[in-house]
Order: C-alpha cells, then structure tokens, then sequence
C-alpha cells in the first residue's frame, strides 16, 4: 500500500519500484559485501538498501522502520559508501546511543569496507566526530585553566558535593577522586584521539571534568596554545576531510537549532534510532538556571577576572528569595511578578559582568582559561535568563523544578519544596525548528525498528517537523522484520488485574510471581521507575530459587552480561533496559513490563505539550502521551526476539493494554506476536520454554 505521504503514511511494499542506476550500484556492493562476510542477503536489507539509494537520489526525505534482524545498519551504510565515490560532500550517521555509535565505528563499517574494498575506485574515509567535551583538554591538562576547589553543583545539577582532593604525604592523592585525575593527566600524555570513551576503565563525571572543558570554556584554535595538538580540533579536522561522519543526536540538534558550524557542510545524513530524535534534540536544547548558578558565575568573577560583582550577587540573592515561593511545575501563566523582575537583574548583571570582561584585542598571554571559564559561566547565565524572560514569545515551556524525595504510598519521587527552585526552559515544539535547520538542506533518511504506529508513520513525522503547510516531502517504508513473530513469540496482556495505580500492587507481585515460577526464571522485568523495579526485586527475592538481578547492583554492562550467561537469571530494571539490551538465546524467554509506558502525570513539558495540541482542536493524549508510550512500549518488547532461534512471551501487567479504548493504539506499534490474555495458557507455554 503507498499513500500520500503528505497524508503521514506512506508504506512502501518490498520490490515495488524499478531500481534506478544508483540503486542498481548500492545493491551490487550489497551483493559484494555479504558474499565476502559470508552472511545471508535478507528481503528487508535489499529493499532497505534500494529504497535509501533511491532518496539519495531524489532529495527527497525517508523514513524506514526495519525490524530487529534486518541488519539495517548495513543497508544504510552501503549506499552512503557509493555516494561517497561521486559526492564532494560528506554524509553523517547520527546515532542516540555511544553503543550503536561504538558498534558502527569499531565494527560494522570497518568489516564492511574491507569486504567491499577491491570494488570501489578509491578508499573512503571515517571520522567519529563529538561534543568539544567529550576529549580530553590538554591546555587543561598543563595548567592552562585552574584546579575547581569543589565540583560545581550549580552548573553540574544533580551531583553530590565533595571537597576537592587533597595530596596524602608523599604527593600521593588521597582520595578516589584524586587518583582518577592523576590517572587521567597520565593517559592524556598516551592516547591518540583524546577521547573519554577509549579510557577503560572509566572515570566519574567529576573527574572528568577536571581535564575537559565545553565549547563555552575553549579558547578556541586561535588563541589556544596547545591548538595543534588539541584532540578536538583534529576530530573536526578529521570530519572536514571524511567520506562519512559518524555523530550523535546532540550534535545534529546544536548544529539544527544555533546555527553553529559543529559539522562539516553535508549533504545527506542517516538518523539511527530516529525514534529517539524528538526527545535527544529537545535534551539537547532544554537549559536549566538556578539562583547558585548565578551565585557560582560571580565566584569565577571575582576569582579569575578580579571584578567586582556586587551587581550580580544582588541579584542572585533576589532571584534566590522570589524562587523560593515558586511551586514545583510547569508555570502556564508566565513568571510570577517578582520573579520576573529578579531575573531581569540577573540578565543585566550578568550583560554588564561580559562587557566589563571582553577579551577582544588582547594578546594571548592576557586571555588564560581561568577568565575563559568566568566569561563562559556568565554567558551561560546571560543567555539562560534571557531566554525565560522570552519565553512565551520564543514559543517556550517554563517550569519549576526541585530535588526529588520517594514518598511511600506516591509511587513516584515528589519534589522536595523546602529545597531551592531551578527554573526550567525547553522549546514547545522542535518540528518547525528541526524542518529549517535540518529538513530544509539536506536529504534525511529516518531509521527505527519502531517508527511507525501500526501502518502510520505519520505520528512520528509530524513531531519533527515533516506534517502541516509547506512541509517537505516524504517517503515511509516498511521493510519488514525475517523474524516469525506469531510463532516465536506470545504477547499476553493480565486483563483481569486491578488499572494500575501508583506504586506496585499485591495484584501485580501476585501475577510477576506465577510468571516467574512457571518460566523458572530468564526474565526480564522492565519497570516504569527505579523504585518499582526495587520493589519487586526486593519482595519475590525469598520466593523464588533463582536469581533476580536489579538495576543498580553494579554497572549495566556487568549485569547485561550476567543475565546473558546464567540462562535462569532475572534481571529488573527501567528504561535504558528498554531500550539498550539485546540477549538472544533462552536466557531472555521472558520480557514483564509491569506498565503502559505513559509520561509522568507530572511531566511539565509534555504537559504543556497536551494542551497545545486541545488548544488546537487535536486529541493531546493521543498525540502525546499514547504515541510516546506507543514507541517505547514496543521498543520493550523488542528485547524478546533478537535472533531466528529465539521463543518466548511478552507479559504485559497493565489490564488497560486489552480493556481501555486505546489499547488497540498501542497494541497496533507492536511485533504481532500470537496474542492471549489466559493465564493458564500462557504459564503452559513458560513452562514448556523453560523445558519443564
């Protein structure tokens, strides 16, 4: 079926369309790489590839949701290898996840072009290219910037304060976080590339920051003394010369909506786990502004700029006092009065603190990273006050927000009124910014294994941007998964339990409990909160004879890997297990979700997002909260099938998936799976899995 894609679904059945020259060339490099890797040229991979081929030619946009097995990053990265050959610009892969980005770098592309090399006319080059903070500073590293006396909690939310760490007798340092930096200046003085994730074993946060610094905070390549040796310029130096630029979705984001020149001029990019995209870019290009972040720019002023700052310690301790009687939540009426006019001095203070500060005309020697680090902290508070004073005229969300406390009986975190407020700010929408910055220019193919909302992609399109007046055109695809989800695999949804309320019910641990005990294990529990996912571990524990593992144990790697080798094994967790664990094989025959993944009742933006959309005259659960569980409800049950030998069964705990009017919805974005809500049935097919 092949509808207007102006309509928001356009799926494309497999073969449906000749293949042009340019097609005809990806699929015989296709031929030529799976041949030489000795895999199996799969249905949905062919016609991924023909279909990516075909927009690179066209211009046009595509969206290709490709089932778990399709090997869709192999179909992408093909065609991007015969562009490369005629095109005078690079292409970018764009992942939301250092794991999908490591496997393409380290991997994929590495055993690809090996495979295809005797093919091609000439070699072709990749770059990994990201954030300025991600390398290691080595002006930093030599004394260049000044040691932090404490780890900054006003420009760092949600770390723990610790003194900074003091040499024991002998220089040794005393603490761990000590050593971590000594061992961080000795490794800067040995790597190539600089970058954090090539330092095993890793390093906290706090550390980290010790030897890094944010664009905001870099002198720059023309005033840097160590620019020649400096990991992030060769990074970008690398990129500007590459053939394919592997990134992340941040930097697709910053290069989208500041205009700044993060990435080389391209034309074309391949967004990997585009269902992610929304959410990254709005991370991305959300800020956050505290009173002791105000407080924290004026210390830097005072320490490395040696100016006064009485006009901004004023107008930190005002803006202190008018957010301390902000209630946490989204701020539908705008600034209360008095806070409004505490931030309109801190935007000033801080404008006069940047003029009194300019580094234009001096000479290097003038310009040291401690004024650097000054300058940044108050361009950053600038900028942040600012852009709340003008929010409703930027098309902004405000909101409040505290440190949060668990309060029994709540079943979520509630936040803590008597600490002091942040104030919040993020973009409404990021579609229409997302179509100028990044649909407008360049060729941009979307690939999921869940993009699409049944046979509608429209959902998804329409959040970034490709839906209304004057939208680009587009293109969605359907590929296909060579998985046979009736036969593998078993969707079973409790409809006779209570509706969910909040925290874990008995009912619930009642019904986790038979599950476990008729698969003997070899589960995975994926929770809508930390707390709840605690508190199911913590109470089948005595009953059950195997073991159940809980996010937080140790690290996510350590109990993935766990849980891969101990067939009888379960592991609980919430949502970067939703989303990050791929087990085939029977140690994971069993996926519970204990809930309809819906956004927080309390969430600020998408609240405001819901109300957008009624104010409109458009259904905003629907439009928001139902196609956010949708995704992430089948990107959970994504973790069963990862491979052709695997079986098992898909529980769902939450009775509204069979009993409430959008349970079809959402029942629509999942594999189909051979479905049943009979207990009996479905403990029978368990206990034939775990070969009982």
């Amino acid at each position: 079926m092949t509808d207007s894609p102006r309509s928001g679904a356009a799926v494309a059945a497999p073969g449906a369309a000749r293949s042009s020259a340019e097609a005809r060339q990806a699929l015989d490099l296709l031929d030529t790489a799976v041949g030489a890797m000795g895999g199996e040229m799969r249905a949905g991979q062919h016609e991924m590839v023909r279909q990516v081929s075909e927009a690179i030619r066209t211009g046009d946009h595509l969206l290709v949701q490709a089932g778990t097995g399709t090997g869709k990053s192999l179909a992408y990265l093909v065609p991007l290898i015969a562009h490369a050959m005629d095109s005078d610009r690079p292409s970018v892969v764009s992942t939301a996840t250092l794991a999908l980005q490591a496997q393409i770098v380290g991997r994929d592309l590495p055993r690809l072009l090996d495979a295809v090399r005797p093919a091609l006319a000439r070699p072709v080059d990749v770059a990994l290219l990201k954030g300025r903070s991600n390398y290691v500073c080595l002006h930093k590293t030599g004394g260049g910037f000044p040691e932090e006396d404490a780890p900054d909690t006003l420009f760092s939310l949600g770390e723990d304060a610790a003194p900074h760490p003091a040499p024991a007798s002998g220089g040794a340092p005393a603490s761990a976080l000590g050593r971590e930096v000594v061992r961080l200046r000795e490794w800067a003085e040995e790597t190539t590339t600089g970058d954090r994730d090539d330092l095993v074993p890793g390093v906290s946060d706090r550390a980290w920051r010790q030897v890094s610094v944010s664009s905001m905070e870099c002198l720059g390549a023309a005033r840097c003394p160590v620019a020649q040796e400096c990991f992030s310029e060769r990074a970008r130096a690398a990129a500007a010369d590459a053939d394919i630029i592997i990134t992340n979705h941040a930097m697709l984001a910053i290069s989208a909506f500041e205009g700044l020149a993060v990435l080389p001029e391209y034309d074309v990019v391949v967004i990997d786990e585009a269902h992610e995209l929304h959410d990254r870019v709005t991370g991305a290009v959300s800020g956050q502004l505290s009173a002791s972040m105000v407080s924290a720019a004026a210390t830097a002023l005072r320490r490395h700029a040696s100016i006064g700052t009485a006009a901004l310690d004023t107008a930190a301790a005002a803006f202190e006092s008018a957010s301390e009687l902000l209630s946490s939540g989204l701020l539908p009426g705008g600034l209360p009065d008095d806070v409004e006019q505490s931030l309109s001095q801190v935007r000033d203070a801080a404008r006069a603190a940047l003029s009194d500060t300019k580094t234009e005309g001096k000479s290097e020697a003038d310009v040291d990273g401690g004024r650097q680090v000054a300058r940044s902290r108050v361009t950053l508070v600038f900028e942040l006050a600012e852009r709340i004073l003008a929010a409703s005229d930027l098309n902004e969300v405000v909101w409040a927000s505290r440190p949060s406390t668990f309060t029994p009986g709540s079943g979520y975190e509630q936040p803590d009124e008597s600490s002091p407020a942040t104030l919040n700010v993020a973009p409404l929408s990021v579609a229409g910014r997302l179509r100028e910055g990044l649909f407008e220019d360049h060729t941009v193919i979307l690939t999921s294994a869940t993009l699409a909302i049944g046979s509608e992609f429209g959902p998804v399109a329409g959040s970034l941007g490709l839906s209304g007046p004057g939208a680009p055109a587009w293109t969605g695809v359907d590929v296909g998964s060579p998985f046979d989800y009736p036969r593998q695999g078993v969707l079973y949804v409790a409809k006779d339990l209570p509706k969910p309320e909040r925290g874990t019910s008995d009912a619930q641990l009642a019904e986790l409990l038979t599950l476990l005990t008729a698969s003997r294990g070899g589960a995975l529990g994926l929770f809508s909160s930390k707390r709840a996912a605690e508190e199911a571990a913590e109470a089948l524990r005595p009953k059950v004879d195997f073991e159940i593992l809980c996010q937080g144990d140790s690290s996510l790697s350590a109990l993935v890997t766990r849980f891969a080798d101990e067939p009888d094994t379960c592991l609980f967790g919430t949502m970067s297990l939703w989303q990050g664990v791929d087990v085939p094989g029977s140690s994971c025959r069993l996926v519970v979700i204990d809930r309809i993944p819906f956004p927080r009742p309390d969430d600020p933006l998408m609240t405001a997002r819901t109300r957008a959309v009624a104010r409109n005259g458009g259904n905003g659960f629907m439009s928001v909260s139902a196609t956010h569980a949708a995704v992430r409800l089948a990107q959970g049950a994504g973790r069963l099938i990862r491979a052709a030998g695997d079986r098992g069964v898909v529980a769902v705990l939450d009775s509204r998936l069979a009993n409430a009017r959008y349970g079809g919805f959402l029942r629509a974005a999942l594999p189909p799976f051979w479905a049943t809500t009979d207990r009996e049935t479905v403990t029978g097919i368990l206990e034939r899995l775990s070969g009982r």
